[in-house]
């Protein structure tokens, strides 16, 4: 896969405006400031691709982009300090509507900020991706914001964090260093390709 040729596709703010899901889809799930355009574009090899379609906080919509006849679909992030009742729950039903509508969701990559324990946000969502048997991954970004001994301590207790997601694979991400991004598209290409889509 040409991760290079990534181009952006669309953004949709409401579930009736989401197009047929005719191609494996990889989505980008977290909360709000987590690290998901610095992880795309790292992924994409570009610096602002994903910063096209948005501006965090304020416009809660579903981004598509396409590399190879392959979806990526970068979620609105949850956890907003501020957001009205009406934008909360047209981010509810956007959200539950895009995994609850027979979508060829192939792999969910969750991210979660490796400086802080998990929120309880992140444990609901991956209890839902459990729940609903979505296949997925974790990816704790901002690694390289941690020194050495405090790095290998969040690890350490992240992974007892996650324990009840079960043997779920655990990836460290830095945007600044690289750091984790051949083992994420390593993920992303073998879940394409058990799905039959590489």
């Amino acid at each position: 896969m040409n991760y290079n040729k990534a181009e952006f596709e669309h953004a949709y703010g409401v579930l009736s405006q989401l197009p047929d899901s005719n191609a494996p889809e990889i989505a980008f799930a977290g909360r709000s400031n987590v690290g998901k355009s610095s992880l795309l574009n790292k992924l994409f090899n570009r610096k602002q691709l994903a910063r096209v379609s948005s501006v965090p906080g304020k416009t809660v919509t579903i981004n598509f982009y396409n590399v190879d006849n392959i979806k990526f679909v970068d979620l609105p992030g949850y956890g907003y300090a501020k957001i009205s009742k009406q934008e909360l729950k047209r981010f509810s039903d956007l959200m539950e509507g895009y995994f609850k509508t027979d979508r060829n969701i192939t792999l969910v990559v969750q991210l979660i900020d490796m400086r802080h324990p998990l929120t309880k946000d992140d444990e609901g969502m991956i209890n839902f991706m459990t729940e609903m048997n979505i296949p997925f991954i974790i990816v704790m970004t901002k690694a390289d914001k941690l020194k050495k001994k405090a790095y290998e301590e969040r690890l350490a207790l992240s992974k007892q964090e996650l324990a009840f997601a079960g043997n779920v694979p655990v990836v460290p991400f830095s945007a600044v260093t690289g750091q984790g991004i051949n083992g994420i598209k390593n993920y992303i290409e073998k879940a394409i390709s058990d799905a039959g889509g590489l």
